[in-house]
């Protein structure tokens, strides 16, 4: 699965990348870039779908040429638009401590919050929204204690903070990186998909535990973070080991479900500017079936099973904020045991997976989640 070339890599420490993210943020021009053309979002379509395939196989799926597909991808990685990057596959997401965490702050400064928060390594993404709270932010550690150390003692001492609640998530039913969007025609989605089979299974008992992952894992995942397209030699090369080696331990990650990856883009200009979150209550014998349903709505982008009084979270992603209505009238006819508690509307998203995002959702800057560390400010 090797490619013909990488992502630009970013540079500096979280602190550094988080204060140039707020500085580009804030320089933004007054209107909008560009939108995505529909050549780029078939590209970001197949990445989404075999995000190393080489250029070859990416080509021959589009039916352009290799090197025009390597350049059309390197010139959305050097705007920001689109990238590919490190996701925890589903037999890791078993096995840490992922929750929806609601942060309140005082008036005046949710944007600096934000910001200080965007450094930090297990927050894994973070959206202002629009009502009922400031922040919500998605944090991933290695176990609860750790979760409990960080949203109990540690953020409620950020200055700006003024309540934390978390909503651990108890069974993760889809994650963002299946969403796709439909770009491509069937036989080139079917060219892709027939290359990538899905992780064997592996017993319980055999199954590698985070801590079990090694150091050089935990490397290897900071590096795929930054560029998930690295080919095998710059790997090595980064990481002082042989290309065999970290070939070999990649395709292994890959092969026991702990490590996938994952195309990313600009929302808002590929058109898809809004992103809600439904908070439901479902009868807990319903939660299986209903959690299985809402996967296959083409809005669904994460869909959990979570702890508190609304024991099911749905986020979306639309084309405008009168498809929220829409999908809430659809929700509530298909599943009248449904019942939305609430409706919250992302008004900017400051990251995005360890991406630092502007405010037309480019990425400018990465700080790689980081699962395993001790909490820490």
């Amino acid at each position: 699965m090797a490619h013909n070339g990488s992502e630009p890599q970013d540079s500096g420490s979280p602190g550094e990348q988080t204060q140039d993210a707020a500085a580009a943020a804030a320089a933004a021009p007054a209107t909008a870039p560009a939108l995505l053309s529909e050549d780029e979002l078939a590209l970001i379509n197949a990445l989404q779908l075999s995000p190393r395939a080489s250029w070859t196989e990416l080509g021959r799926a589009l039916g352009v040429d290799p090197v025009t597909v390597a350049r059309r991808f390197h010139r959305l990685s050097a705007q920001g638009t689109a990238w590919v990057g490190f996701s925890p596959g589903p037999r890791l997401l078993e096995q840490i401590c992922v929750a929806y965490v609601v942060i309140d702050c005082a008036p005046g400064t949710t944007a600096r919050v934000a910001g200080s928060l965007s450094a930090h390594p297990h927050m894994v993404t973070i959206e202002r929204t629009s009502s009922g709270h400031d922040i919500l932010a998605t944090v991933a550690t290695r176990d609860l204690p750790a979760l409990s150390r960080y949203t109990l003692d540690l953020l409620p001492q950020l200055p700006g903070i003024t309540a934390v609640r978390s909503r651990i998530v108890t069974h993760m039913f889809t994650e963002g990186g299946h969403w796709r969007i439909a770009a491509l025609a069937p036989a080139q989605r079917a060219r892709l998909t027939a290359r990538a089979p899905a992780p064997a299974a592996v017993p319980s008992a055999q199954r590698t535990t985070h801590r079990e992952l090694t150091s050089f894992d935990r490397a290897l995942a900071t590096r795929l973070a930054h560029d998930g397209r690295a080919p095998y030699q710059a790997l090595a090369r980064d990481l002082g080991v042989s290309l065999s080696t970290a070939k070999r331990r990649v395709e292994a990650l890959i092969r026991r479900g702990l490590l996938r990856f994952r195309c990313d883009f600009a929302r808002p200009l590929g058109g898809w500017p809004v992103a809600v979150t439904f908070w439901a209550r479902v009868p807990p014998a319903d939660l299986p079936g209903i959690g299985q349903s809402l996967i296959r709505l083409p809005e669904t982008r994460n869909c959990a099973a979570v702890s508190g009084p609304q024991n099911l979270v749905l986020q979306a992603s639309l084309h405008s904020v009168s498809d929220i209505l829409r999908l809430e009238t659809h929700l509530a006819t298909a599943h009248p045991a449904l019942d939305i508690a609430d409706r919250v509307i992302t008004l900017r998203q400051d990251k995005l997976l360890g991406r630092l995002l502007d405010a037309h959702g480019r990425s400018v800057g990465v700080v790689p989640a980081d699962l395993w560390a001790e909490p820490a400010l």
